[in-house]
């Protein structure tokens, strides 16, 4: 039976698979994700190419390291409606100023996995969820971040939606998995398919 490896210390995609019962290792992929996003971004990737693109890319790299493993990546990503992308704040004021362009308005969160073995992608799924942010009034946006930073720090699009963030939305489409950050349902369908887990 192989070997399940996470290519992610995310401590949301663990849970998930802790939770689903699902067996596995925890290796960081350690990838300069940004240049990689820069230059995708400068060949005109969309959105979610761009999220499957970043999950291959660190599947790949930790399978190097564990050629006998199935090795799990993943990326999210939020795009807003206008266009533009949003990385994780560095500050406080980056996030509010995230939350200030999220107000009142929808955005798409890519969530992509990306199983690679032998050093090489052998499966991939990219899912898409909408989101529906309610109008967000300062004073809710300065006593949301005094609760929630620096936790956030860590999050696209700033919200924990398991905890306090989500109170940020009037509405969600799609699978909560997705808007956590991993595709789980079908990542546990094509593990059953390798004897990873029970049919």
């Amino acid at each position: 039976m192989p070997t399940l490896v996470l290519a992610s210390q995310s401590a949301s995609r663990r849970a998930m698979l802790d939770a689903a019962g699902v067996a596995h290792e925890a290796l960081p992929a350690l990838v300069d994700e940004a240049s990689a996003k820069q230059s995708l971004l400068a060949e005109g990737t969309s959105p979610r190419d761009l999220a499957d693109a970043l999950a291959e890319l660190k599947a790949l790299k930790v399978s190097r390291m564990a050629p006998q493993a199935l090795v799990l990546g993943g990326d999210s990503l939020v795009a807003l409606d206008d266009g533009s992308l949003l990385d994780k704040p560095e500050t406080r004021e980056q996030a509010r100023d995230h939350l200030q362009r999220m107000s009142g308005k929808t955005h798409d969160i890519y969530s992509a996995a990306v199983i690679a073995e032998g050093g090489r992608p052998v499966w991939r799924h990219v899912d898409r969820a909408r989101l529906h942010v309610r109008p967000l009034s300062e004073a809710f946006i300065e006593s949301y971040l005094d609760v929630e930073w620096p936790a956030i720090a860590g999050c696209v699009g700033c919200f924990r939606i398991e905890g306090p963030g989500v109170q940020l939305f009037s509405r969600t489409d799609g699978s909560h998995f997705t808007i956590l950050g991993m595709p789980l349902l079908p990542i546990l369908d094509y593990l059953r398919t390798r004897g990873v887990m029970p049919k």
